[in-house]
């Protein structure tokens, strides 16, 4: 998949079967999408095209009116949401910053700007639910007239259910917040999971004889979020070796640590391997990609009162997950 920020750039199709969204998560409604605009594209000849945002619109709004509590909360990375759209075989995607410029745009500028000069648009498939333009003032029924005008045809898809319940980032959030990862997954059609670089972190967990490995949830466009899934968390770790290894990770803020140490209060996915393999070395994980399983919930983070207490309250954690792998003998699944 040829990723683009933006359309100005050398390389991008000068046209194009698309469709637009967030796409947080990449569930199984937005795969459905996904695979009729690939069927589209086919039958055009032309490429498939996903045109995406970072931040998410509703992070720039909570940042512009300074209500962070009104942004959602994540569900992937940037990385696992086109790593998502890439595996359902789109050929092409655009992240368009979502900032004043773009925002500012009436629904007719949207359409000329982006989808008919930048992206040379043939074919246009939206939710049922979609808005464009400044203060969401264009339906599906103004995108219809405009494409009838510039030459390009508008098509929405309807709800995607499973089992009576329509599938949405929203009910996917909802789970996870729950951590109820069997419903995750059957929203999500694969289990939940995270992906990222291992990068250096202030290397704490080796003064507490517990080295982890530091995954950065949120990029430097993501800020103004918080991830779906907060706490602590027994997980199957890939990447490492060949089969997948046993770990407990926190997936937060570290409140009983510095806010202004190395990590800035940035979120982050902090795995420890239960069993660490001893043909990594100690610093084996750093630069590699790992991904990350969520499987079950210990518990929400906790602030503890030193070092010393939250030494024995890792402890306890590893200990905790140790007994749910006995008890449950989970198999190798990856997406």
């Amino acid at each position: 998949m040829h990723t683009f920020r933006g359309f100005n750039h050398i390389g991008i199709a000068k046209s194009c079967a698309l469709t637009i969204g967030n796409f947080d998560g990449v569930h199984r409604g937005h795969q459905a999408m996904l695979s009729l605009v690939s069927n589209e594209a086919r039958d055009r000849a032309v490429p498939s095209c996903v045109l995406t945002f970072e931040p998410h619109p509703r992070d720039y709004f909570a940042k512009i009116l300074n209500k962070p509590t009104s942004a959602p909360a994540r569900i992937a990375t940037l990385r696992d949401k086109l790593a998502g759209l890439e595996a359902c075989g789109v050929q092409q995607c655009v992240v368009m910053p979502f900032n004043e410029a773009l925002s500012s745009l009436t629904p007719e500028s949207f359409v000329q700007e982006v989808l008919v000069k930048g992206l040379g648009a043939k074919y246009v498939l939206v939710g049922d639910d979609f808005k464009f333009g400044a203060k969401r003032a264009g339906d599906y029924a103004l995108l219809a007239q405009y494409g009838l005008k510039q030459g390009f045809e508008v098509s929405r898809m309807n709800s995607y259910e499973v089992g009576g319940v329509r599938v949405s980032s929203s009910k996917v959030r909802d789970a996870l917040d729950r951590a109820d990862f069997k419903e995750v997954e059957q929203l999500l059609g694969r289990p939940y999971s995270i992906s990222g670089h291992v990068v250096h972190g202030r290397h704490l967990g080796r003064e507490l004889g517990c080295r982890t490995l530091n995954v950065r949830f949120l990029s430097r466009f993501q800020l103004h979020s918080t991830p779906a899934a907060q706490g602590i968390f027994v997980v199957q770790v890939h990447g490492l070796s060949k089969h997948p290894l046993p770990g407990v990770a926190n997936l937060g803020v570290r409140p009983t640590l510095d806010a202004n140490d190395v990590n800035q209060g940035r979120v982050l996915l902090e795995t420890h391997v239960l069993d660490w393999p001893k043909e990594l070395g100690e610093n084996g994980g750093y630069g590699r990609v790992v991904q990350v399983n969520l499987l079950h919930k210990l518990h929400d983070e906790l602030k503890y009162d030193g070092l010393e207490s939250l030494k024995a309250g890792i402890q306890r954690d590893c200990d905790q997950a140790r007994v749910w792998f006995d008890k449950y003998q989970v198999q190798d699944r990856k997406i």
